[in-house]
């Protein structure tokens, strides 16, 4: 599934407009909005939403490439890489969303943890995962 970005790219800052699609890509992916295996937009279509040039686009999706943020794949498009840059944030991600629901769910903070520590002490060190 192709994630919906909210860009904006300002015509009139110094900053060139590839770079203004890069940076905000890179925040996405290292604050944890963006997690590993996220399928960017094709870069027409990013191109098309923000009124740029295809190449302008391109040049942003090839520097974040070269540095390791996303891959691109064949018939998958561009995705956020699942490099060990990212897996703080993305746990960091996980983390977040499952407090939560723990919160929504009225689960009390002592519960919520011995709930994630048996969840831990069940997926053993380098077993297998109970989400796959």
């Amino acid at each position: 599934m192709t994630i919906e970005l909210r860009l904006t790219v300002d015509p009139r800052s110094a900053e060139p407009p590839f770079e203004q699609v890069r940076a905000q890509l890179e925040g996405l992916i290292t604050t944890g909005r963006l997690l590993p295996g996220d399928r960017l937009p094709t870069v027409r279509a990013l191109a098309t939403d923000l009124g740029l040039a295809v190449n302008t686009v391109a040049r942003a999706y090839k520097e974040l490439e070269s540095s390791g943020l996303v891959e691109t794949r064949r018939r998958a498009g561009t995705v956020v890489a699942s490099g060990e840059h990212t897996a703080d944030v993305a746990v960091a991600a996980l983390a977040m969303k499952y407090a939560l629901a723990v919160r929504e769910a009225g689960v009390e903070e002592a519960k919520a943890l011995d709930l994630v520590r048996s969840a831990l002490r069940t997926t053993g060190s380098g077993g297998a995962s109970l989400i796959e």
